[in-house]
């Protein structure tokens, strides 16, 4: 049995196929399949409001191929699934609902609570019951979530992304309202607070480290932003061998990691390469009562 995990980002689409493989006492599963585009649909939305229709036909164009990819894979199920560029673009259910009508897929726009959630499910398989600051930053919001005992305390969803970054639309206010969220909850969490931090950049952070373990501190990923800060983005794409839709937006967004992770007073950063299309294998897994699963197949990606 194979699952495809779709997400419609801000700064990229992707798509993951994966085996499903069945244990003794649980199930886990493999990449057999992964292909990531640069949409970049932030671009549009954050400054105009809405998607262009240059960028519509790209999604029209790319979404067939993905539907292909999946035909050709034998596809049992899959979650499609679009953030927050999609879900601030004022024609964004259109062009949902024309998704549905030539390629008959199902485009499912969903909130930053909604992705929090469908996040967390994958991050609950690798935390055990100490207190985590789940940080999860993409192109168009960042998602926050307080763990305590393997359950999510208090989550919330913030319109600062790389793109948004990129593209100056992020206010001062906006900032000074995401850090007296991190600051007002987790002043009595006891003892200390180790963060989890989800998304492309950080995942590129800490493989730009060499670093064999997947953990970061504070002063290893401003060593790597230092370092990385003296590119120009052009050796960036020709050096160090990022793609360029990663290049202009690493140091913004990984600056949000080191500000919440400051905020917080958290000197260590997990990276567990974990991401959206984790907590959609868990949910299709459960739509096909598949059973508990386990993530020992899990490497640091691109995702």
């Amino acid at each position: 049995m194979k699952f495809a995990a779709i997400d419609i980002g801000s700064n990229a689409a992707r798509m993951q196929i994966s085996s499903v493989l069945k244990h003794p006492d649980s199930i886990s599963f493999k990449k057999v399949e992964y292909v990531r585009f640069p949409l970049r649909l932030g671009l549009d939305v954050f400054k105009k409001g809405y998607i262009s229709s240059a960028k519509e036909t790209e999604i029209l164009k790319l979404l067939q191929a993905y539907k292909l990819l999946m035909e050709l894979h034998q596809v049992e199920d899959y979650m499609l699934l679009a953030t927050s560029a999609m879900r601030d673009a004022q024609n964004g259910k259109e062009i949902a609902r024309r998704v549905k009508k030539e390629l008959d897929l199902d485009l499912q726009i969903i909130s930053g609570d909604q992705e929090s959630e469908i996040v967390n499910k994958g991050i609950l398989r690798i935390i055990d019951d100490k207190n985590y600051l789940h940080i999860d930053v993409g192109g168009g919001s960042t998602e926050i979530t307080l763990f305590s005992q393997k359950k999510p305390i208090v989550s919330k969803s913030f319109e600062v992304g790389s793109v948004r970054l990129l593209e100056k639309t992020v206010s001062d206010e906006m900032w000074k309202a995401m850090q007296h969220w991190v600051e007002k909850n987790i002043k009595d969490v006891v003892p200390k607070l180790t963060a989890v931090g989800i998304g492309g950049n950080i995942n590129k952070i800490l493989e730009l480290s060499k670093k064999k373990s997947k953990s970061l501190t504070i002063k290893e990923i401003e060593e790597v932003v230092q370092k990385i800060s003296k590119y120009s983005l052009e050796e960036l794409v020709n050096e160090l061998e990022l793609n360029p839709d990663r290049a202009d937006i690493i140091v913004p967004a990984t600056n949000v990691y080191l500000s919440v992770m400051k905020w917080a007073k958290i000197k260590e950063i997990l990276v567990p390469g974990l991401g959206l299309k984790d907590g959609i294998m868990e949910i299709l897994a459960e739509k096909h009562h598949l059973g508990k699963t386990t993530y020992q197949n899990i490497t640091v990606g691109e995702w």
